[in-house]
């Protein structure tokens, strides 16, 4: 089968989340069952259709110029970023793929929802096209300074996509459920979780992070490792940190890119006059090997999100070996089951989360069982191999279609 993925975000270039490390790691599984395999993706500037091959995996990237790019750029003037992108996406994703199919004829394409990518292939390519479900912006713009029209716009595009679809996966049933409720699709959705490879994350290098960063390695280390957005429960994490830290000697480290000023402006300040027993590290954006290296040396992952789908910051802690504290809210409780592999806290609860890793910094036992137990779950439930396998039977419905 010669598969097409599409995709904005791909790793190195345009790798900025959960949507890109899905397509990177569902590519190489689906080349390793013996597919061709084709990933279409983004690029930040302006640039002709290049191609480049890396694991099996044949990697084109596109972005054109002229008047109608800059006709979308002008959207940015009365501020709405997320219709723009989304306008963008799919004119590039459409003209790119009008050269490809020169070359190439696909079985099969699979687009995110998120991005858009598909507003225009979906009706125009003639080829079974797979929509699957991330975060749609319907569903998570509300947390972010955004304008109603921005909203309205940039939902209609990816709903014109989504219905335009020849099949629906999401990796979530709460998505699903949410997609269903909340934005009136009502076809068939199935349900395959985001996958990982256990060996690549195994593999990776390590980092010296503690003498890099100059970590403490004598005391139980807390993570938040993510975008410091409030989406992912940012502003709740002074109190957290505060109510930790007075009690106990342990570190609170953060990692991730500090988008909106919050960690600057808002919590940095907050912390610097408390009477702490413990210690707080901010340090900054890393890079994959950094994180995941951060991710081994903590003791505690904690996932204070309001709204999430089947994120990979929860999955790669899990397959660290990590003892999780997540939000009892969207995806998370498919992932996390409590005091099984992993604690779920009460959404937008500070107190709720310092109870939880209290409890967990006070037992070591307990934090081994439930790292050992998360690991298990990933090799079980959550390998790349498996979830492409699971795709291909989607694939081969769209086909015989």
């Amino acid at each position: 089968m010669k598969i097409g993925l599409l995709s904005f975000e791909y790793p190195p270039e345009t790798g900025f989340g959960g949507i890109g490390t899905y397509t990177w790691y569902q590519a190489r599984a689906l080349a390793r069952l013996g597919h061709e395999v084709h990933v279409l993706a983004g690029s930040k500037e302006a640039a002709p259709l290049s191609t480049r091959e890396h694991d099996g995996v044949f990697v084109h990237r596109y972005r054109p110029a002229g008047p109608v790019m800059a006709a979308f750029d002008r959207l940015g003037h009365w501020k709405c970023w997320w219709t723009r992108q989304r306008l963008e996406n799919g004119w590039s994703m459409y003209q790119a793929l009008k050269a490809l199919m020169r070359h190439h004829r696909f079985d099969v394409l699979e687009m995110p929802e998120c991005g858009a990518e598909g507003y225009l292939i979906n009706s125009l390519a003639g080829i079974p096209t797979v929509v699957r479900f991330h975060s749609p912006s319907r569903l998570i713009m509300p947390f972010y300074d955004v304008r109603p029209s921005d909203v309205s716009m940039c939902s209609f595009l990816e709903q014109h996509a989504i219905l335009n679809a020849t099949a629906l996966t999401s990796c979530s049933s709460f998505l699903s459920d949410e997609v269903r409720s909340r934005m009136g699709v009502s076809r068939r959705i199935t349900v395959i979780p985001n996958g990982i490879d256990l060996s690549l994350f195994d593999e990776a290098p390590h980092v010296d992070v503690a003498t890099k960063y100059g970590l403490p390695r004598d005391k139980v280390t807390i993570l938040f490792a993510g975008r410091m957005e409030r989406r992912k429960g940012i502003h709740l994490c002074g109190a957290i940190a505060q109510s930790i830290l007075r009690r106990h000697d342990v570190a609170f480290v953060f990692a991730g890119q500090d988008l909106f000023g919050y960690m600057k402006d808002t919590l940095l300040p907050s912390l610097r006059n408390q009477q702490l027993r413990g210690s707080f590290h901010y340090i900054g954006k890393l890079d994959l090997d950094e994180l995941r290296s951060c991710v081994r040396a903590a003791d505690i992952f904690m996932l204070p999100s309001l709204w999430e789908n089947c994120p990979y910051s929860c999955i790669e802690a899990m397959a660290a070996g990590r003892a999780v504290v997540a939000s009892n809210q969207g995806g998370m409780p498919e992932l996390i089951q409590h005091g099984v592999n992993g604690l779920l806290a009460q959404p937008g609860a500070p107190e709720s989360f310092a109870r939880q890793m209290e409890t967990l910094i006070e037992d070591e036992t307990l934090r081994r069982r439930l790292g050992d137990a998360a690991r298990r779950t990933v090799r079980e439930r959550y390998t790349d191999d498996r979830v492409a396998r699971l795709t291909v039977e989607t694939y081969e419905r769209c086909i015989s279609s």
